[in-house]
């Protein structure tokens, strides 16, 4: 045998690099029957090819918009690694995706993910497309492509990270927000599970600071469930109620997805420039049908981090995850067709007076 041939029999392969060609492949197998339970009208073909195929005409629009959204699940990815709980992350991802669809009026249709690891761990991975297929299933949308980017050096071992894509559609006369919001039209919040997907990068260094353990019983959730467990519920999604609120009663002018830079940033991205937002905080804290996870993460955060209300308000949801904006006269109806998801009355829309998008009356006294 030559030199050069025995250079060739002891070369170095991909999988000598850390990445393994057979190991994505079987993860692609494993994950089959979790995207094959998210198929809906207009999905085309099947898993596996360069691009996934949609057909539009399969369903039931005369003169349709495509909106797109794309998002990640930020630094709660950490939470999952440092708990092993894998299997929620994916319904994030999809959340934050889908309802930022949905406050465009658009229904979602179809959803790709991209997933990234130093070192891919079938175990783990397929806890997270599990999730997502979840998500996709709430949302009634389909999982129809992905990316699985296996990196070495760039993760830790069990590390990895998420982004999510969504398309959605929505007819050119359906499209929120309308045009007719004005002064005296009423906020109506949907509750939040939590902090869904925002604000952890705090929510970790406030747990990081008070040496507490993931492990341990949760001190707000009456020992139940792990601290961890507690703050790693994933963010709710919204889009099927939403939806069909919007068809029958006809009377939602604007919905405002309440993430990162909460109530305070988020609400000025629906409102008219000459309209302004008065929350009522005795409003959002006493709402009857708040979840109470939700009820009772935000004061113990507040408390254990000494967090300013102003800086709740700007950081997390505060237990609204969603805003609606409808007439006066409608919003009995509106509370009607939402009631199994725990609407409330938040506040009103006022005339615009100095350069305040969103003011507060009352406070975050949760007791």
């Amino acid at each position: 045998m030559t030199d050069k041939n025995k250079s060739l029999k002891n070369g170095l392969t991909y999988a000598d690099s850390g990445v393994d060609i057979d190991a994505g492949n079987a993860f692609v197998e494993a994950i089959k029957p979790h995207i094959k339970r998210t198929n809906r009208s207009g999905v085309m073909g099947s898993i596996g090819g360069f691009g996934g195929l949609f057909d539009l005409a399969a369903l039931d629009y005369k003169d349709p918009l495509l909106v797109a959204a794309n998002d990640g699940v930020g630094t709660k990815v950490k939470l999952a690694f440092e708990t092993g709980l894998h299997n929620t992350v994916g319904i994030d991802l999809v959340a934050m995706c889908v309802n930022d669809l949905v406050v465009q009026g658009a229904e979602p249709l179809f959803f790709l993910d991209y997933f990234a690891t130093g070192k891919l761990l079938p175990g783990i991975a397929e806890k997270v497309v599990e999730g997502i297929a979840t998500g996709c299933e709430m949302a009634g949308c389909a999982l129809i492509g992905g990316e699985t980017a296996e990196m070495p050096g760039m993760y830790e071992t069990g590390e990895y990270d998420l982004a999510g894509f969504s398309v959605g559609a929505v007819e050119r006369t359906g499209v929120l927000p309308r045009k007719d919001i004005t002064a005296g039209d009423v906020l109506i919040g949907l509750p939040s599970s939590g902090p869904h997907s925002n604000g952890y990068s705090l929510i970790r260094k406030l747990i990081a600071n008070a040496g507490l353990d993931f492990n341990a019983p949760s001190p707000f959730s009456g020992n139940q469930i792990s601290l961890g467990e507690a703050l790693i519920i994933p963010t709710r999604i919204y889009v099927q109620s939403l939806l069909k609120a919007i068809s029958r009663t006809g009377a939602i002018k604007a919905l405002a997805h309440i993430t990162g830079g909460g109530l305070t940033d988020n609400l000025p991205r629906v409102l008219p420039a000459d309209l302004a937002a008065q929350i009522d905080l005795q409003e959002l804290v006493s709402a009857n049908n708040m979840d109470q996870g939700a009820r009772a993460i935000f004061p113990w955060l507040q408390m254990q981090g000494g967090i300013s209300e102003s800086e709740m308000l700007r950081t997390f949801n505060c237990g609204v995850g969603m805003v609606l904006i409808v007439e006066a006269q409608e919003v009995g109806p509106v509370l009607s067709e939402l009631g199994d998801d725990g609407a409330f009355v938040l506040g009103a829309l006022t005339s615009k007076n100095s350069d305040t998008c969103v003011s507060y009356s009352g406070s975050l006294n949760w007791s």
